[in-house]
């Protein structure tokens, strides 16, 4: 039976595609390619990770304080390690790092006011 296998990116809009390409870039290493996007190797993930395909409520205030329908979530290997780099990137950070059985978690508004959530598996 014909089945979807994963997560194939996140695509989304925003003012200015380059200048948040670079922030990116700059304050958290993403490898941003020529096209203007990343290929992220799944080979470079942790054993313990896997993508999340998660509904949720209309009224959840989850995303908060975002004012936008989606939130993204980034595996990291270290999340205090990537919020100072977010933060002196001049990032808002959302909340307190948690931890759970399936791993630490943190938050920070990027430049285009999303609201990322940074997950590191355990």
């Amino acid at each position: 039976m014909a089945k979807v296998l994963g997560l194939g990116g996140i695509f989304f809009k925003c003012d200015d595609r380059l200048e948040l390409a670079g922030w990116y870039q700059e304050h958290l290493g993403f490898p941003v390619t020529e096209w203007g996007g990343v290929n992220f190797d799944p080979r470079a993930l942790p054993k313990t990770a896997w993508g999340v395909w998660s509904p949720f409520a209309a009224d959840s205030d989850y995303f908060e304080p975002s004012a936008k329908d989606f939130m993204i979530n980034l595996v990291v290997d270290n999340v205090e390690g990537v919020l100072a780099r977010a933060r002196a990137g001049g990032a808002e950070i959302v909340g307190e790092v948690e931890e759970y059985e399936y791993g630490r978690f943190g938050w920070f508004m990027d430049p285009a006011g999303n609201k990322i959530e940074l997950w590191q598996p355990p």
